[in-house]
């Protein structure tokens, strides 16, 4: 008997007028779950790690924003 391989179907692109997810709201998205994860984080390396990862994003996602702005 033969061997049936299911393969993938490729992504659908977005239909018109769909908003699609931009970097700027995925990375707003992702400072706010960090922010509510963070006070759980019980390992204090994990939580230093988690806080960096947020002083990351949130110098990257203001200085995007002020580049937008002109500033």
């Amino acid at each position: 008997m033969g061997q049936v391989i299911a393969f993938r179907r490729p992504p659908q692109p977005a239909p018109a007028g769909q908003p699609v997810l931009g970097l700027l709201s995925a990375v707003d998205f992702a400072l706010r779950d960090l922010a509510e994860i963070m006070p759980h984080i019980a390992l204090d390396s994990a939580r230093q790690q988690a806080e960096a990862c947020r002083a990351m994003l949130a110098e990257a996602f203001d200085a995007e924003i002020e580049a937008e702005l002109g500033n």
